[in-house]
């Protein structure tokens, strides 16, 4: 056991293998039919794990790295910026846009893209659960936008992963902050919607 949890991706290959077998044994004891409900559940895991990676990364960064780098002493901090943060942006920007993507994917599947994304304008019968996980996946979808095209720009900078005077770093690392602090704010109202939605739309 101690070979397998030692390193990483072999703890995470596993994990995918035994999620594989709880499927199949799912599948063969007639829990869930090869059939569109069968996509529709797997699309809506992927949806789950991604968010999963996302949401746990944002909050890292907003209840545990960001109150406590000031703790940090001066000597140590470059070990954060060098190496801890540039990993954890790869794995928050990547899990953002396949929340995103996930989840726009399961609202194909399930036949109501155009419903919940205009709010419930677009559909032939107009029912206040488009709105509520429309609502929902428009905050998903602004969260992701502030993480790929203000966060990640201003981190590459605050980080010194791209040229940037120095007078120019702090005010990219505030506009990163600020911005990652909305995405918390929005985060809570977005798992409402995305959370209870599943019980409205069965």
């Amino acid at each position: 056991m101690a070979a397998i949890l030692s390193n990483l991706r072999t703890t995470v290959i596993v994990s995918f293998v035994l999620s594989a077998i709880y499927l199949c044994a799912y599948v063969a004891t007639g829990g869930i039919a090869l059939d569109g409900a069968f996509w529709q559940a797997f699309a809506r895991w992927t949806h789950v794990v991604s968010g999963i990676m996302w949401i746990g990364l944002l909050w890292y960064f907003n209840f545990v790295q960001i109150p406590n780098m000031p703790n940090i002493p001066d000597d140590q901090k470059p070990a954060i910026g060098k190496v801890i943060a540039p990993a954890a942006l790869f794995w928050f920007r990547w899990g953002a846009a396949f929340t995103v993507l996930t989840g726009l994917t399961v609202a194909g599947l399930r036949g109501y893209s155009m419903e919940v994304l205009s709010l419930g304008l677009a559909a032939d019968v107009y029912s206040p659960q488009y709105s509520f996980i429309g609502i929902g996946m428009w905050l998903a979808i602004i969260m992701a936008a502030n993480v790929w095209f203000v966060i990640w720009p201003n981190q590459k900078i605050a980080l010194g992963m791209v040229e940037a005077e120095a007078d120019a770093k702090p005010k990219a690392a505030r506009t990163a902050m600020l911005f990652s602090r909305t995405n918390t704010l929005l985060s809570f109202p977005m798992l409402i919607a995305m959370a209870m939605a599943q019980t409205v739309f069965g």
